[in-house]
This record gives C-alpha cells, structure tokens and sequence, in this order.
C-alpha cells in the first residue's frame, strides 16, 4: 500500500511507524500553563537580557511585561524540556508591544479588531534550528487564523529576518531600535501567509509527523469537501425569494428530478404545522421498523442518520485513527477521500478507474486488493460520478473473500435505479464484515429531509448506536422516509421513466460531440471534445443560462479537465439543457 501525505488533525505518527520504523519523539505543541509562563519569564530574561542585551540584567532573573495578562503563549516542548515559545497578541483595549516603537498612523495595515501581533519567538540554544521555529510561527498563524484574525503584524530581529519572510511575512522598510538588537516591522494578511504555508507544504508535513498538536484547532484549517449545490448563489442562500428555482437547472446534483410519492406529500401537507413543532421519536423506532420491514432485515441491523454524509463522518471517524489504511475507488464520491485524509488523516490508497474500460471496476484488482488487509475498503455502487455498478452476484462472491477483519462499506445511494434485488442489504446484514450505506436522498425524492441508514450485522453497529445522539432524524423526515418505504411502485415507476429520459439525453450529448459513459444511475459522465471549450469553460458558460453543471476534474484528478457530470431530468428540462449547451458550445 502507498502512503498519501497529508495534514491530519493530531500527528504523532508519520509514515515511518507504518513500515516499522522508530518514530521520532514528537515536540509537544500547547498553550503555556501557569508554569511554562514562570520557566518563559526565566527563559526571557537569559535570552533577552543576557544573551542579547535588549533588556538589562534584573537580580530576579525574569522578564515580563504588562502585556502577560492578555497575550497567548504557545510553548514547544520536548518531554518535560521547553524548546521554544511565540506570544499572541489579540486585539483590544491593552494595546501591541509594537506601540512602544512604531505610531500607529505609520502602521501599514488598519489596527482593527481583526489585527493580531505576533511577538517573542524564542527557540532554546539546545534546540536552535529552522524547523522548530516554523513550527512556532506556523502555530502562531494556525492561532491567528482559527480566532477570525485576517492580518499579522510582528517585529522581526533583523539578524533572523529571513526566517520571517520564508514564512510569508513582508519588511514594511520600517525599523527600531530595543538595546543592542534592531528589530525590522512586518505584517502580511493571513490569507497571504496561508498561501506561502500551502507552498511550503513538504515542509509542513514533515513537521506535522514529529509534532503532538495539542491545541483545539488542527493542524491545518479543514478544507471542506466540494460538492454540487452551487445554484443555490442563484436562486439565493438567505431563502427569501424561493420563486426564483423555476428559472435554474439544478443539474451539478443529482436530486430527483420527480416529487416524493403521493403518500408523502399529503402526510407531510395535512399535518406539517405539528411536525414542525413536535419532537421526534427518539430513536427514530418507527423508522428503524419500516426500513427493517421494507428490506427483510432486524431492526437492530439498521442504524438511522441524518442523510448518508452523518454516517460516513459519524461511522469512519469512530472506527478509523491516523494509524489505519484504507482503499477507495478513483474517481468515486468525494465525501470519502475528504473524511478519510482531510478529517481522520489516514493512509489513503486509490483503486484507479479506466476510461478505455469506461470506468468500471477491475474486479481481479479489487481482489487482490481486498486481500492486501486494509481497515476500510470503500466501494460506492453505482459508483458516482461515473454511473457504473457492479453485479450484486459478483460483489457478493469478491465480498466473501474479503479479510474478517476489513470492514467494506458498500455504499448503495442509487442502486434502486438498477433495481431493488441488486442490493447487497440482505448479505451485509448477516456478514462479518460487509456494511451498507443506504442514503434515502436520491432515489426516493427527499434530499432536503436528510434520511439515511446504515444495514449491517448488529455487532458492526452496536458501537455506532452509543455515539448516535437522539433525534437524529426531524420528525418530518422521519414520516417522509416511513410514507415512501410504503410506495414502492411509485417509486419503481419512477426508475423505469429515468433509465428511459437517461437514454433520450445521452443520445443528444453524443450529437454535441461529446463521449457518454453508459450509466444507471441519475446522472451521465461525458468528456467534451478537446477541440472545443474545457469543462471550466462550459460549466461557467452555462451557468449564465441558469444551467449548474458539475466540472468532473474536481471530484478527480484522474478524469482530467475535459469531463462534465450532468443530472439527468425530466424530459422537457433534458431538453432545455441540451438547448442551453448548444448555444454555449456555438
């Protein structure tokens, strides 16, 4: 298995443990307590008036300041050694140490309630060297950033000026003088030193993997998991003109494009003012009981969320650590690779689809891999973005194959459009091993309720149920989910128009020139001709027509630039898109 670098939350680890290396002992990173402040004064008074004479000699033996009050320190330590420090300055009424040198009408940025200093960057003599001091001054932004600060100012002691610039900050031209050391004034927005952070990324890394981050932000800010849903800026976020989603397409998702059954519109019409306002059952009984029903398993074999994105972080997070190893499908739902190496920070390794094979899974290789004792094998099926589905025969065969010990979790959000015998619930609910993500967005019409459910061997989810808050599911969630399980015709009559619109709209893609990838699911993968506009170009085209469609070379580097996602809809709307594309493609 390879590992995938990364910046997980709290890194102790690296990836030298994994192959039975001996890791480095980690530095300590925390906010100073009562003690490391009185050790800092000390430490203070040895570097700055001792060492560098900025300040004189004191018979105490210990320099503070009245900022000490209101400043933040952060402290670096090796076991029970402090190694290095760097104070924080928040705004307010209590001033900067730079006011001591420096107007603040010269200052080179607003003094706002959004300008933090950063101040006393201090790194032992035993421990002197480039890295610790990154650290300290990376800990600084990470404190600055995670508190809404958006500038930085310092003073930067012209002898190590260029530790400060490799980490972003910029020479004003300014400079003053505090015994016999200079100090040069520099400041840069955090937005700018954020890019030199990402820019220096190896380094960071490798900092990360010796470092035990013990403060309540991480290491580095989340970078949240693109999605669809950007025609939302159209219709508008604040909600207060709704009328405005019948002149948008909303196809870079992949909603139904049909209403929940008959049954749910009217349970949720006729009593909607007392749903609103009424608590849930608690452990959604009612549901768990219509699920288990609905798909021939015991209810203590379903586990309820609030739509599949709940269970993935809920479930992957409480079973995975930085230590684990898992494998996902390239390209597949990007919810998977963003839990997994952005929020859990575990090895990540891809299991590459092919564009000549239009994009299904090499079974041979999924066994193999299975066999290579993975924590966590991801299998979404149909897989999105690309439409493809494995046979359930053939999963269920590879699947039983499979190592006890890895779990697979098979995620089934669109298998009705294949049809509801291709499910693996029934097999996952009696294996060791095997879970099945059920999300109740997609096929059944209710992406906004949020429902979903988990169907697994009981012992898979009995941990799960004690993390699982109450009221997991809203009420009106809840009756829409029960109502639809009980219309299953409805629904099956829905599938067959789909597969059907599905095929009306790839024909007229493939007028445009463009390469469909056959499907099942709602949606169809194309690449564009590479004679013409990329998939930026187009999907930013579109949008003012008010048709969203989805840039497939975010959801995978392997899909390249030239890839479109597009939801299929009803036949009328299909028809208005391939309209809209026409005109944009000229």
């Amino acid at each position: 298995m390879q590992a995938n670098t990364l910046f997980p939350d709290r890194v102790v680890l690296g990836t030298a443990l994994a192959s039975g290396q001996t890791r480095p002992v980690p530095w300590t990173l925390a906010i100073a307590t009562a003690r490391d402040r009185e050790a800092i004064a000390r430490l203070r008074h040895d570097v700055y008036a001792q060492e560098l004479r900025q300040h004189p000699a004191n018979p105490a033996g210990r320099l503070a300041d009245a900022l000490d009050n209101c400043n933040v320190v952060l402290v670096a330590r090796l076991e029970n050694e402090i190694g290095g420090f760097i104070s924080i300055t928040p705004p307010g009424p209590h001033g900067y140490s730079i006011d001591k040198y420096f107007p603040r009408t010269a200052l080179p940025c607003p003094v706002d309630d959004r300008l933090y200093e950063v101040r006393l960057l201090t790194v032992t003599k035993p421990h002197r060297g480039r890295e610790l001091a990154l650290l300290l001054m990376y800990a600084a932004l990470r404190w600055v950033e995670a508190h809404g600060g958006t500038q930085i100012i310092a003073i930067g002691r012209r002898e190590v000026v260029e530790l400060y610039t490799r980490v972003g900050l910029r020479p004003t031209g300014q400079s003053t003088r505090a015994g016999a050391v200079t100090y040069d004034l520099m400041t840069a927005s955090v937005a700018e030193l954020r890019g030199t952070a990402a820019r220096l990324g190896e380094v960071f890394e490798r900092i990360a993997e010796r470092t035990d981050w013990q403060l309540a932000f991480s290491f580095a800010p989340p970078a949240p998991c693109f999605h669809g849903g950007a025609f939302f800026s159209a219709i508008g976020e604040d909600f207060a003109d709704l009328s405005r989603r019948h002149a948008i397409i909303n196809a870079d998702v992949l909603d139904a494009w049909f209403p929940p059954a008959p049954g749910v519109i009217a349970a949720l019409t006729a009593h909607l003012d007392w749903l609103l306002r009424t608590s849930p059952p608690t452990g959604c009984e009612g549901l768990i009981a219509a699920i288990a029903r609905a798909r021939g398993v015991r209810p203590e074999q379903v586990l309820p969320g609030a739509g599949s994105s709940d269970l993935i972080f809920r479930a992957l997070r409480h079973w995975l650590t930085p230590r684990s190893q898992a494998l996902i499908l390239d390209p597949t739902y990007g919810e998977y690779a963003h839990v997994l190496e952005r929020v859990i920070g575990c090895t990540v390794d891809r299991l590459p689809l092919d564009r000549a094979r239009n994009y299904d899974v090499d079974l041979a290789c999924l066994e193999e891999a299975l066999a290579d004792d993975y924590d966590l094998v991801v299998l979404v099926n149909p897989n999105s973005p690309t439409g493809r589905h494995v046979a359930r025969a053939t999963l269920e065969r590879i699947l039983r194959r499979a190592p006890q010990r890895t779990r697979v979790w098979v995620d089934e959000t669109y298998i009705d459009y294949v049809g509801a015998a291709e499910s693996l619930e029934a097999f996952a609910a009696q294996s060791e091993n095997v879970i099945v993500c059920k999300s109740m967005s997609k096929v059944y019409a209710l992406s906004g309720a949020r429902a979903a459910y988990l169907c697994a061997g009981a012992h898979q989810l009995e941990a799960l149920r004690a993390i699982t808050p109450p009221w997991v599911v809203s009420l009106p969630a809840q009756v829409a989910a029960t109502r639809a399980l009980a219309e299953p015709a409805y629904y099956a009559t829905r599938y067959r128009e789909t597969a059907v619109a599905r095929e009306q709209l790839g024909a007229g893609l493939q007028k445009l020139g463009w390469q469909v990838v056959p499907a099942v699911a709602n949606c169809l993968l194309c690449h564009v001709p590479d004679e013409g506009p990329d998939a930026a170009t187009i999907v930013d085209r579109c949008r003012a027509h008010g048709l969203f469609l989805r840039n497939a070379a975010n959801m995978s580097q392997h899909l390249g630039q030239r890839c479109v996602r597009i939801a299929v809809k009803d036949p009328v709307t299909n028809s208005r898109m391939l309209e809209i594309l026409r005109r944009v493609l000229g």
